[in-house]
């Protein structure tokens, strides 16, 4: 089939990638507008574009995709489908209705359950014990049109939401030709979500990464492995910042009595902060300025005064 190929991050390319190696002809590939980076002196290209200029397929970047010059450029490739993931922009009819096969999206939840912009980091935050790819014809809705495939896997222990990317990654490419293959065929048979079961997702924010520790243990380690790679979870000692990249549950408080939740404390080389049930053993951190290190080498580069209370000044800038 002539396929054109739309998004914008890693596990998009990835997908592309798939999709490249395989017997589609990608005519076109759409991503979204070139940024800045954080300083403004380079141009970033987004992930999928590399990957359509390693392979010299032409490239397509509208401001909005209901242009009706880009509409009429991607009808110009005659594409038999349209394959969408993680693209960024919701789609109008003018580009759904436009290919023989219709517009399909590889899309990282088992819907209809995580419609939206991070279904993998929500998965680890909310404990699933599985997740997965699901293909399906789009719609006017976000994330609504009938499955025409789903696979699942497992999420590990430690589970991070960057593990689970890769993961999702390399299942969506082979779950979307097998998709592709029964559509050309004639043997796909969608089937409509439930939408009673939906939940949405939105986008993650850096804020979400300041820890609040009068929740539980529990929650507090799902929310950091879930913010991995980014935001990354976050708290202040003596008002620096102290990033927490691996925890594990304790229920160890300084006193041996109830958890006063913030408070750090040291016992020889292992570091704790208390909960509002416990506390969590923070086994990788990294200082505001330095390198990510194990708590023991934390603890003797850094004169730790047991029972601080983790958080910001009160004359902390904001983030």
């Amino acid at each position: 089939m002539r396929v054109v190929f739309m998004g914008t991050p890693e596990i998009a390319a990835g997908i592309l990638k798939s999709l490249i190696a395989s017997r589609h002809e990608v005519v076109g590939v759409v991503t979204q507008p070139d940024k800045p980076n954080a300083r403004g002196n380079e141009i970033i290209f987004s992930d999928v574009k590399k990957v359509a200029l390693e392979h010299s397929i032409p490239v397509f970047q509208p401001e909005k995709a209901s242009e009706e010059t880009f509409v009429e450029s991607i009808r110009q490739l005659d594409p038999d489908i349209i394959v969408v993931a993680a693209y960024g922009q919701i789609l109008r009819e003018n580009i759904l209705n436009l290919p023989k096969y219709r517009c399909i999206n590889v899309h990282a939840s088992l819907l209809p359950k995580y419609r939206g912009a991070s279904p993998i980091q929500w998965a680890v935050i909310n404990g699933e014990k599985e997740t997965g790819v699901t293909i399906m014809y789009m719609e006017k809705g976000l994330d609504t049109g009938d499955m025409i495939l789903t696979r699942k896997l497992e999420l590990a222990p430690d589970e991070t939401a960057g593990s689970l990317h890769d993961r999702l990654m390399e299942l969506g490419g082979p779950t979307l030709l097998e998709a592709m293959d029964e559509i050309e065929a004639g043997t796909a048979h969608p089937v409509p979500q439930n939408n009673d079961e939906a939940t949405y997702v939105g986008m993650i924010k850096k804020s979400m990464g300041e820890l609040d520790f009068n929740n539980p243990s529990e929650y507090l380690e799902r929310l950091i492995r879930g913010l991995i790679p980014w935001p990354g979870a976050f708290t202040f000692i003596d008002g620096k910042m102290l990033k927490i990249w691996k925890t594990e549950i304790s229920d160890r408080t300084m006193d041996g009595k109830e958890p006063v939740p913030g408070r750090i404390f040291a016992d020889k080389e292992e570091l704790f902060v208390e909960t509002a049930d416990g506390s969590l053993s923070l086994i990788t951190v990294q200082l505001e300025g330095k390198k990510r290190m194990a708590a023991g080498d934390f603890l003797r580069g850094y004169k730790l005064a047991d029972g601080t209370i983790c958080g910001r000044e009160k004359d902390s800038a904001d983030l």
